[in-house]
């Protein structure tokens, strides 16, 4: 008989499987908070559940621990980069970023992917230049934020923000996504606030309008890239099935629906679509709308063919959409020196790392100061 991933279960599905084998709800949750907020790759270590019980649970099901095959950590020492090698072989990174002792808002943000590959096929991401490959089960995106959990609380802290911005396209395995999402959120597990949980899509339009329905807290960040349908078919193949006038659509409708501002994502490439006519057709685009516009200074990635836009290049873009009235923010990119910043992930084992490394360094990660420690999110 096939055993479930334990993982891949809600509190309500643990629940579920409990009574099934005869016992009270409360078991249910006692598993899932194990599983969920402990993080833990073995069932026998349930000290609160009868010898007896845990048994049972390992008959019908397991955890599925991802092994970590490639760990990675920056000059500044803020972000790191793990990769993990999942049970039929596939390969998919996360990325780990810290903002502590810069402002008020200390925080360790998880960047995480949802499928091995992209078929998206975006110019200037790294991640679509080797295909698709599948879609990642609920407790595989999952697996990620617990890896990533068991990585900062070696030195006392918690992720406190989770970002959908890793590889491939979230709006592409909808129902794992939204399952992951509800479980991070769950009181019982991890407890991310849906505010601290951002979804990133290329401009999915019949699947936008799904997730307005749902009507959840998260940000919706919507990587835009370009102010007219030209540019955007260049850069993003997915405008040619969705142009401009109908995602817009779909995000107004998003915005009236939920109340939520909406974040447009917009990486300036020198020469191509950091103009100040590009600035002005993006602010009239977005006139009237409840968004912000983050402007990513592009990351390089070898065979796009694109640079980035100088610095004083992006803060003229963002002091013209300023004058407009639109709201504007310029990302901190942290991460270019091991290709984790945005756009630069890849389905590869990180050169010069065995899987042996990758857990010695999952050990040693936690040993040096850092300044604050993280409340609860």
């Amino acid at each position: 008989m096939a055993t479930v991933d334990l993982r891949q279960l809600d509190r309500r599905e643990m629940e579920h499987l409990l009574q099934e084998m005869g016992h009270p709800p409360y078991r249910g949750r006692q598993l899932f908070r194990w599983v969920h907020n402990r993080g833990i790759a073995s069932i026998e270590v349930i000290t609160d559940l009868p010898k007896e019980l845990r048994g049972q649970i390992a008959q019908q099901s397991e955890i599925r621990v991802p092994a970590v095959v490639g760990l990675e950590t920056s000059r500044d020492n803020r972000t790191r980069k793990m990769v993990l090698k999942l049970p039929d072989g596939e390969m998919v990174e996360m990325v780990v970023m810290e903002y502590l002792g810069r402002d008020s808002r200390d925080r360790i943000t998880l960047c995480l992917s949802t499928q091995a590959g992209c078929a998206m096929g975006c110019l200037f991401c790294a991640t679509g230049m080797g295909g698709f490959r599948r879609n990642l089960t609920t407790g595989e995106i999952i697996s990620q934020v617990l890896a990533g959990q068991k990585l900062v609380a070696v030195s006392g802290y918690r992720i406190s923000n989770v970002v959908y911005m890793g590889m491939g396209e979230p709006l592409l395995n909808y129902q794992a996504v939204l399952k992951s999402i509800h479980i991070l959120n769950d009181e019982n597990g991890l407890g991310i606030s849906y505010r601290r949980i951002t979804l990133s899509t290329c401009g999915l339009v019949p699947e936008i309008r799904r997730l307005a329905g749902e009507r959840l807290p998260i940000v919706l960040a919507v990587s835009l890239h370009a102010p007219n349908d030209h540019l955007r078919d260049r850069l993003m193949p997915i405008n040619r099935k969705y142009p401009l006038v109908e995602l817009m659509a779909a995000c107004r409708d998003y915005i009236w629906q939920t109340g939520r501002r909406i974040t447009f994502e917009y990486a300036l490439a020198r020469g191509v679509n950091d103009s100040m006519v590009h600035a002005r057709q993006l602010a009239e685009l977005v006139a009237g709308m409840k968004v912000n516009i983050n402007l990513i200074p592009l990351n390089p990635v070898a065979g796009a063919g694109l640079r980035p836009s100088p610095r004083g290049q992006v803060q003229e873009f963002a002091s013209y959409l300023l004058k407009y009235g639109t709201e504007v923010s310029i990302r901190e990119e942290m991460g270019g020196d091991i290709q984790a910043a945005c756009g630069q992930l890849r389905r590869r084992v990180l050169a010069g790392t065995t899987e042996q490394a990758g857990e010695k360094g999952v050990k040693n990660a936690g040993r040096r100061a850092v300044p604050h420690r993280l409340g609860q999110a």
